[in-house]
């Protein structure tokens, strides 16, 4: 092999193993978004992810460390993000779908949900560091009286049994998860929706603001999720899941 060929050979290496560097990813459990490692079907957020990237490198921890780590650079980027969650992070043009918050309580329970005032009355579980709306995250941080912050990666299922055994009378939550929750659980017929707090909202991947990488990470993000609508893959992923693209 000439000396040009070998030098040719040795810069298509280096930049196909850059290319292919693994993307670390870290949240916590949001199913059907995204569930444990290793579970069949991953969630729709991983399988955009594995689509776009080489390589995945997904680990859970609380919602709330997620954002710090990858906020100071130890990780690439979260999913599931909404904007109000990672303030200065590198966010792609591209949502990668929405999501819309609901209230929930027991059964038995005659209460309903009246606006966000009506809350104010009520013991209800959130997750710590997650954002709900403007003026439900405003009330979070006054009415600690109320709102009941649980974090770690399983505050959701630690939520949903103090509501089922009456620690709590309220939880707020994405619909979505909470449904796919309420089903894993066997909560059915134990537990109802009683309300919207707000439109639904787009989530995005957020990456590092503190890495070089995120803006090309986030460029590729935009043309992957672009090709994948235009190819109808968009579409068969999310029917996977019981849900339609979101545009």
């Amino acid at each position: 092999m000439n000396v040009r060929l070998l030098l040719i050979t040795m810069i298509w290496v280096f930049a196909h193993v850059s290319f292919a560097q693994s993307v670390s990813i870290r949240t916590d459990e949001w199913f059907p978004m995204n569930g444990t490692p290793g579970q069949k079907p991953a969630g729709f957020l991983i399988d955009f992810a594995e689509r776009t990237f080489d390589s995945v490198d997904y680990k859970l921890m609380s919602w709330q460390r997620a954002v710090e780590e990858v906020k100071n650079g130890s990780f690439d980027c979260v999913i599931g993000a909404f904007k109000e969650d990672a303030p200065g992070f590198v966010f792609p043009e591209e949502s990668w779908g929405v999501n819309q918050t609901a209230v929930y309580v027991r059964s038995a329970d005659s209460w309903s949900y009246q606006g966000v005032e009506s809350l104010l009355a009520r013991k209800v579980g959130i997750i710590k560091g997650y954002s709900y709306e403007d003026e439900i995250d405003a009330l979070v941080k006054t009415r600690k009286d109320v709102f009941k912050a649980l974090s770690g990666v399983d505050a959701l299922e630690k939520n949903f049994k103090k509501l089922a055994a009456g620690r709590i009378d309220t939880l707020v939550e994405s619909e979505p998860v909470a449904n796919a929750k309420i089903l894993q659980m066997g909560l059915s017929g134990k537990i109802k929706r009683v309300g919207h707090t707000n439109l639904p909202q787009p989530m995005y991947i957020a990456c590092s603001p503190a890495k070089a990488s995120s803006k090309k990470l986030v460029k590729r993000v935009d043309t992957v999720i672009r090709e994948l609508r235009a190819s109808g893959e968009l579409e068969k992923i999310m029917n996977q899941y019981g849900l339609t693209d979101w545009k």
